[in-house]
């Protein structure tokens, strides 16, 4: 059995300060490994694409990497993993990296992912990842990401993200998130854009509109 971890490097395959150099492809292994669980002394990503986002690289010319390593053979730090060796099996570009994740770990919230669920579907994806669902279906995106869903939908995104949620749906957004919530005026589809912080809206609560005007909707 083995397990696949989401890592970044710089252009030129170098880790964080440049103090290790990864290969494309193939099998990899840390010169100072430690199974003492805290940051330093392995190899490190995140596990099956989950954690932290902050902890990669979202420079344009960031390499993404997917490693291959053996189940069990991580020590869990927090919001990443660090483990001995492992065999880098995809090396590119941030959506293809992380669609080769998700082909091969669904359901998985991917860090800077993209899911998509038709009619009554749910798709789920990380720190800035995008998340899309149908009519009815239900969208989560984390931290920077966005969240969109259609007619009764439900979408959510975390901190600093975007969610969009179509006629009759809610949306919800973390601090510094942005809510898009469509509405009918009775001609044409319009777009009511609001802030979280500003006007009263709130972090972490549901919103619909009303009239072109979000409105809190009350958990029964």
């Amino acid at each position: 059995m083995s397990a696949l971890v989401l890592r970044t490097c710089a252009a030129d395959m170098t880790s964080y300060g440049g103090r290790f150099r990864w290969p494309e492809s193939g099998p990899v292994a840390a010169p100072d490994w430690s199974p003492d669980p805290v940051c330093g002394g392995g190899l490190h990503g995140l596990l099956w694409g989950e954690g932290d986002g902050e902890l990669l690289s979202w420079d344009a010319n960031a390499r993404w990497l997917v490693v291959e390593i053996p189940d069990g053979s991580w020590a869990d730090i927090g919001l990443k993993v660090k483990f001995p060796r492992g065999v880098v099996v995809f090396c590119g570009d941030r959506k293809s990296a992380t669609d080769y994740l998700a082909a091969r770990a669904p359901g998985h919230e991917i860090v800077g992912g993209t899911a998509t669920a038709g009619v009554g579907g749910t798709a789920t994806a990380g720190d800035m990842g995008t998340a899309t669902a149908g009519d009815m279906g239900t969208a989560t995106a984390g931290r920077g990401g966005r969240a969109t869903a259609g007619y009764m939908g439900t979408a959510t995104a975390g901190d600093m993200g975007t969610a969009t949620a179509g006629v009759g749906g809610t949306a919800t957004a973390g601090d510094g998130g942005i809510l898009l919530l469509q509405w009918w005026d009775g001609r044409r589809h319009c777009i009511a854009k609001v802030y979280v912080g500003e006007g009263g809206i709130e972090a972490g609560v549901p919103y619909r509109c009303d009239g072109g005007k979000a409105v809190r909707v009350v958990q029964s």
